[in-house]
């Protein structure tokens, strides 16, 4: 496995639309695992591929806590089928768009049609924080930041701020 370098803003690949899968195979598994691997090490919840600069309908989410069992799922040409009325709101990272956390309003539950890692379609419910962390995924297969749901004040505030992080790498937090 492999750990890849994540794109952050303004990296115009993130806004770009990600292609469906048409032959899934054993590069797929290979970038699945090793999105699995970059995910864990930069200690997120989900990541799409278009994150480390592949257009492929694919992502990655674990939601699940440092004192529980890791419970990874891969979600190859994902597609939500429903969402709730009712909605949550949860305070969004990305890590495309490191040290920034907006509330963000999404439907509380949604149902996803996808493949899994063994070429098998599913249809999948779910509520909560992994709904919410679907939808964002999703979202960045479809070109989509949360920083877009964003005044364009805000927003351009937000990538002036990533961008001058980027060229000062020896940049420290003590």
């Amino acid at each position: 496995m492999t750990i890849k370098d994540i794109i952050t803003v303004p990296d115009e690949t993130l806004k770009k639309i990600s292609e469906p899968i048409v032959n899934f195979g054993e590069s797929e598994k290979k970038l699945i695992r090793d999105l699995f691997e970059t995910m864990y090490n930069s200690k997120g919840i989900g990541l799409a591929a278009v994150q480390v600069g592949v257009l492929k309908r694919i992502l990655v989410i674990d939601i699940s806590s440092k004192d529980e069992k890791k419970n990874p799922m891969s979600f190859i040409n994902p597609v939500i089928r429903k969402l709730s009325s009712e909605t949550s709101v949860y305070e969004e990272g990305c890590l495309s768009i490191p040290d920034t956390f907006i509330e963000i309003e999404r439907p509380k539950t949604c149902e996803v049609e996808y493949i899994d890692f063994d070429g098998k379609k599913k249809i999948f419910k779910c509520e909560g924080l992994l709904s919410t962390c679907i939808q964002h995924e999703i979202n960045h297969l479809d070109g989509k930041l949360i920083i877009d749901n964003l005044s364009k004040l805000k927003r351009d505030f937000i990538i002036k701020k990533v961008s001058k992080v980027k060229k000062n790498p020896d940049r420290i937090l003590v």
